[in-house]
């Protein structure tokens, strides 16, 4: 096909990931111990997690024009044209800032189409929806049909997830700290979800850490019934031992036949937090 799909690491792949489907991926960077860094996602993350644990601030930085520009006109220049996947704008400005860079290309090469979508993902939801995207590509769908399925399909990607550690979301402002005191001393693990602005949002919550993964299952089982979901992603925070179990969970009761796990990269996992643990897949609505 004569155009290029284009990412951003918050889709949470492995590094070798984005060369097996053929992508080019844009890091957004992440500050941790003094140094400054590109999100990736390697053997490098368990260290940062370990961080985390011990207290370690993180703080992270969105894609700006300059880079996603950098990426595009590559593209452009052999003669290709664009289609760009982008993180969530309801969490970051990375997508205005591809919108940005876009605009500005447009005009340097006026015979050439750059599309932008704004995926209202994160993390292994937003590399699912890449994943379906190469999908179609590969089957031979134009940049056009694919934009269209991209915006089409977004809000039926589905993203549910626990976190062991109520006070990284505290910080992050997504609870307040009474509640994260109490759900800590209980045991309370919240199950939220990314809603239709992408948006984290907690919605229900279970006692303990297997009841949390449990309810996971049950929201598969809910929401993606008659959607083929012969696959689904899930990403850890440093918790894979969770991963397999709520994998195994997924084929025996939900008849998954593949599952890919991946750590929640640095730039996520620095606001989520050791210990969180995330399902995605295709459902009838968030």
């Amino acid at each position: 096909m004569n155009y290029q799909i284009i990412t951003d690491s918050c889709c949470d792949y492995p590094t070798p990931m984005y060369e097996t489907l053929g992508l080019t991926f844009v890091p957004l960077t992440v500050e941790f111990r003094g140094n400054t860094f590109d999100d990736k996602n390697d053997d490098s993350l368990k260290e940062m997690y370990d961080g985390l644990r011990a207290g370690e601030p993180a703080k992270t930085s969105a894609v700006n024009p300059s880079r996603w520009g950098e990426a595009m006109e590559s593209v452009l220049a052999a003669g290709q044209d664009v289609l760009v996947l982008a993180f969530s704008s309801g969490l970051s400005t990375t997508y205005q800032s591809a919108v940005i860079a876009a605009e500005e290309l447009s005009e340097k090469y006026p015979d050439r189409t750059i599309r932008v979508v704004d995926t209202l993902c994160a993390s292994m939801g937003q590399g699912l929806l890449v994943w379906y995207a190469c999908k179609k590509r590969d089957e031979g769908m134009s940049l056009e049909e694919l934009y269209n399925w991209c915006l089409e399909n977004r809000l039926h990607l589905c993203h549910w997830f626990t976190v062991d550690d109520l006070m990284y979301l505290k910080r992050g402002g997504r609870i307040s700290a009474a509640t994260a005191l109490v759900g800590t001393m209980l045991q309370i693990k919240p199950l939220l979800h990314v809603d239709d602005e992408g948006h984290l949002i907690s919605m229900t919550k279970a006692r303990g850490r297997k009841a949390a993964i449990d309810a996971l299952v049950r929201k598969a089982q809910e929401l993606g019934e008659g959607y083929d979901n012969g696959t689904m992603f899930i990403s850890h925070g440093d918790c894979r031992e969770d991963a397999e179990y709520l994998a195994q969970q997924l084929k025996e009761k939900c008849g998954v036949k593949d599952v890919v796990i991946s750590y929640v990269g640095a730039v996520i996992g620095s606001h989520s937090g050791p210990g969180t643990l995330a399902l995605f897949f295709l459902g009838t609505h968030r």
